[in-house]
């Protein structure tokens, strides 16, 4: 059975960071393309980081470049989120996911795809608030 469990959300203020985890369990990790997604009330969920865990390909999203970085840690199965520089505008809930990677696209080049509707193993998530 997939099963992905977030953790590490909180409340912090503008400039400081926190550290998300997913776990993963029942399947094997290397096949997988894992992703960070989150979602504001009343706004769409949106791809913020997903990574190719076979070949570390990694996308992500335009407002958090420089400030998120996204690993994969095999011997915890685990993926995690980096933020740093943290702004009120990324306060959301966040969840991890994952799909099966694509052959198509392990044997291709270029970003890995990091669209929610792509995804179909999703975790429970956890709250970000950037607040002062």
């Amino acid at each position: 059975q997939v099963q992905l469990v977030e953790s590490g959300g909180g409340l912090v203020q503008p400039g400081q960071s926190l550290r998300l985890s997913c776990i993963v369990s029942g399947f094997t990790l290397d096949h997988y393309t894992i992703g960070w997604f989150r979602q504001a009330p009343g706004k769409e969920r949106e791809g913020v980081s997903c990574i190719i865990i076979r070949d570390g390909r990694i996308y992500y999203a335009e407002p958090v470049k420089g400030r998120f970085t996204i690993t994969s840690d095999d011997a915890k199965n685990a993926v995690n989120l980096q933020m740093n520089s943290l702004k009120p505008e990324d306060t959301a809930g966040y969840f991890c996911a994952a799909r099966l990677t694509d052959l198509q696209e392990m044997i291709t080049s270029g970003e890995p795809v990091c669209d929610a509707s792509h995804y179909g193993s999703w975790g429970q998530g956890t709250q970000v608030t950037v607040s002062s």
